[in-house]
């Protein structure tokens, strides 16, 4: 889809913006949202979050757009180095673009594009969110903290990435550049 440099960083920065603010609410709703929950007693996940002031990160808490913008800067930037980049390189060596038919190339890049980014960013978040207060760091609690994250996201990320966020991403990217190009031709 994206003919250009340009093309893919705006088709990236789509991408990341609904993709992140989806994880983020998966990651506190469904992933800790229990945690949070028999934490403080709340009765929902946001007077949680509330009442801890903040999510956990880095061993304080942030605000929740803290958290958005913290993990966008870290998808947008490895969706651009290496998920897009290399995603598509790794479909290509298995097909074709020109001759299988498109449906199958790009599920084959999304595919590859989550198999590539839900590790390295459940890695980043394993970082961002380990538990700094409990105790001293450990590898081991490191590598545990990663391994479930990427249980957890692993298949959110190929679900909603193949059915619902890259067909909506690709909708308003034809409507933004094919309406471009229709009037450039006129």
């Amino acid at each position: 889809m994206p003919k250009n440099l340009f093309q893919r960083m705006i088709f990236a920065l789509i991408t990341v913006v609904i993709t992140v603010h989806a994880y983020v609410f998966y990651s506190l709703y469904v992933v800790n949202g229990d945690y949070f929950l028999q934490t403080t007693g709340a009765s929902d996940v946001i007077s949680a979050i509330n009442q801890l002031g903040g999510v956990p990160m880095f061993g304080s808490n942030l605000p929740i757009w803290a958290v958005i913008l913290i993990e966008f800067a870290f998808a947008y930037t490895l969706e651009c180095a290496m998920g897009s980049p290399c995603s598509y390189r790794l479909v290509c060596r298995v097909f074709a673009p020109n001759s299988v038919h498109p449906v199958i190339f790009e599920t084959a890049i999304i595919t590859a594009t989550v198999g590539l980014m839900c590790p390295s960013m459940s890695l980043i978040a394993a970082f961002l969110y380990y538990p700094y207060n409990a105790a001293a760091f450990s590898v081991g609690t490191l590598l545990a903290n990663w391994f479930k994250l990427v249980c957890y996201n692993l298949p959110f990320a190929f679900f909603s990435q193949l059915l619902f966020i890259q067909p909506f991403v690709r909708t308003v990217f034809k409507a933004i550049f094919c309406r471009k190009r229709k009037v450039a031709a006129q």
